[in-house]
């Protein structure tokens, strides 16, 4: 349910969960009973009359913005060719690679929306072909003459584990993690970066339109994992 409150003179508006929500802000897995009063101290230093947007927009890329990872191509793999129709690309033994939900409007929203100007957008991945991720980066078509690599101005794509590539995000931005908004479609990585106080978003179909703005809506929520396991 929704409750408006008042705080120093502005109005916020708190999503209270009536059944409880998994909230690992405190680096533990827990679910808990949130009041009113717990999601605004929680989330008060981040929110102003201007914006709610997150300062840093942070993407896995197997599973999330594309399909199938790239271990799953080994035997074929790169250099791909993009299909004669559509946005799929195609590696050397005929294995198509798509772009995932709506990922293709997010990335182009992100790059020439004048709201996103001043946030960053960034990549954290541990595929186990960084060479093929760039190339399918560079690669896919989202529109407008722009590629997913246009839209991107830091990319951690190394193996260890995620907190380590959104504490480099937020060292090279001066971001707080708190500030910063993270997709994934593993849990494992989700519960990691929440204990960090990322507000996450599990997306193990992807990121789609619905994910995208119902994060957005609840944006922020520092240390709590978004459940988009039926796609938003």
């Amino acid at each position: 349910r929704r409750q408006h409150l008042h705080i120093h003179g502005c109005v916020f508006r708190a999503c209270v969960p009536d059944d409880g929500r998994e909230d690992l802000f405190t680096g533990a897995t827990a679910v808990v009973h949130s009041t009113p009063s717990v999601y605004i101290a929680r989330s008060a230093i981040l929110m102003s009359a201007a914006s709610t947007l997150p300062k840093a927009v942070v993407f896995d890329l197997d599973g999330c913005l594309w399909a199938p990872d790239m271990y799953m191509l080994w035997g074929g793999g790169a250099p791909f060719t993009r299909a004669e129709t559509g946005t799929d690309l195609v590696d050397v033994r005929g294995s198509k690679v798509r772009m995932l939900g709506a990922v293709a409007d997010v990335l182009a929203e992100l790059k020439t929306s004048e709201r996103w100007k001043e946030r960053v957008v960034a990549v954290a991945s541990c595929t186990d072909e960084p060479e093929w991720a760039q190339e399918c980066l560079r690669k896919f078509d989202i529109g407008g003459g722009l590629c997913m690599k246009d839209t991107m101005h830091i990319e951690e794509i190394h193996k260890g584990n995620k907190q380590g590539h959104l504490q480099n995000i937020a060292a090279q931005t001066g971001i707080a993690l708190e500030e910063m908004l993270f997709f994934d479609n593993e849990r494992g990585n989700c519960v990691d970066v929440a204990q960090l106080g990322v507000t996450v978003a599990w997306v193990p179909e992807g990121v789609t339109a619905g994910a995208w703005a119902s994060s957005l809506e609840r944006f922020p929520e520092p240390g709590v994992i978004f459940d988009f396991r039926k796609g938003g």
